[in-house]
C-alpha cells in the first residue's frame, strides 16, 4: 500500500525560499553574497563598464533653499522676544554656514553634468558613468548633474536607522539598496576610474580614506586619480602636511590626490588623468 504524503510534507520550503531562514544569522554569508552577485549581474545587463564616483554628504542643501532656510532664521530672531537667543544666534550661524555649503551642491551638478558629456562624446552610453551614494545633497546634485545631460547614473544606497532615501535623479535601474557598509564600499571601488570626494563627514572621510589606504597600500590594481574638492573646507578637517612631518605618511603619498577648487580644474584633470590611464 503506498504511502501517503501528508498536505503537510508538501508546504515544506525549499532553503532559498524559506525568509525566515535567509534573514537568519546562520544565512548571514548568503545575504553578503548576494550582495556581491546581484549588482555584478545587474551592471553586466546593463553593460556599465566603469564609472566616476561622487562623495559628498547628505546634508548638503541646494542654494536655494540654503538661502530660504537662513531668511526663516533671520526673520525669527527679528520677531523673537529674546529669550531663546543663545539658540537662535546658533540656529543663524548655522544657516549662514549652509549657504557656504550650497556652492559645493551646484558644483557637483555642474561637474558630473561635464563628465557626462564627455563621457557621451566617447560613443559610449557604458563608459564612466557618474555614480554617488543614492542619497540627498552631494549625492543627488552628482546624480542630478548627469540627468541634466541625458545620461545613466548609479546609485548605490545604503539602510541606516536614519533611513537615508534615494535621490529621484537615479537611473531606476541603476538603483541599489545595501545592508552591508563593506559590500557597497566594495562596489564603490571595484568599477571605478575616478573619485570626486566633495565636503562631508564621517562617512565622507570613511570612504575618502578606505580609498587613499588602498592605493597607498596598492591593493588596487590601477592608479585611479582622486580630486578632493573644496581646499577651504578641507584644509581645516584634514591637516595632510602634518601626517607628513609626523613621518606617519610619506610626502609622495599626497600625489595619491589633488586638490581642485573650481570644476574647470577638477574636470580636466579628471578626464586627461582618465584619459592617460584608462583610454
Amino acid at each position: 500500500m503506498p504511502i501517503q504524503m501528508s498536505k503537510e510534507l508538501k508546504k515544506v520550503k525549499k532553503a532559498y525560499n524559506n525568509l525566515d531562514f535567509i534573514n537568519s544569522s546562520d544565512a548571514r554569508v548568503i545575504r553578503i553574497l548576494a550582495e556581491l552577485l546581484e549588482p555584478k549581474q545587474r551592471f553586466q545587463k546593463n553593460n556599465i563598464k566603469d564609472m566616476i564616483v561622487f562623495f559628498g554628504s547628505a546634508r548638503t542643501m541646494p542654494p536655494d533653499e540654503a538661502e530660504n532656510h537662513l531668511k526663516n532664521i533671520e526673520k525669527k530672531i527679528k520677531t523673537s522676544d529674546g529669550l531663546d537667543k543663545t539658540s537662535l544666534q546658533e540656529e543663524l550661524e548655522n544657516a549662514k554656514n549652509q549657504v557656504f555649503m550650497s556652492r559645493y551642491y551646484q558644483d557637483a551638478i555642474e561637474l558630473a553634468s561635464r563628465l557626462t558629456l564627455w563621457s557621451k562624446s566617447l560613443n559610449s552610453d557604458s563608459r564612466f558613468i557618474v555614480c554617488s551614494g543614492g542619497g540627498l545633497g552631494i549625492m543627488e546634485a552628482s546624480n542630478l548633474g548627469a540627468s541634466k545631460a541625458r545620461g545613466k547614473s548609479i546609485g548605490l544606497n545604503i539602510s541606516i536607522p536614519m533611513e537615508q532615501f534615494f535621490n529621484k535623479y537615479i537611473t531606476p535601474e541603476l538603483s541599489f539598496e545595501f545592508h552591508y557598509f563593506f559590500m557597497r564600499k566594495f562596489w564603490f571601488v571595484y568599477l571605478t576610474k575616478g573619485f570626486v570626494i566633495f565636503p562631508g563627514g564621517y562617512g565622507t572621510l570613511d570612504e575618502l580614506f578606505e580609498v587613499l589606504t588602498l592605493l597607498q597600500t596598492k591593493k588596487l590594481k590601477n592608479q585611479i586619480p582622486i580630486v578632493i574638492y573644496g581646499s577651504e573646507y578641507w584644509n581645516q578637517v584634514i591637516n595632510f602636511d602634518a601626517l607628513v612631518k609626523y613621518s606617519t605618511i610619506n610626502k609622495s603619498d599626497l600625489n595619491l590626490f589633488k586638490i581642485c577648487d573650481t570644476v574647470e580644474d577638477a574636470f580636466f584633470y579628471l578626464t586627461e588623468e582618465i584619459t592617460r590611464l584608462f583610454l
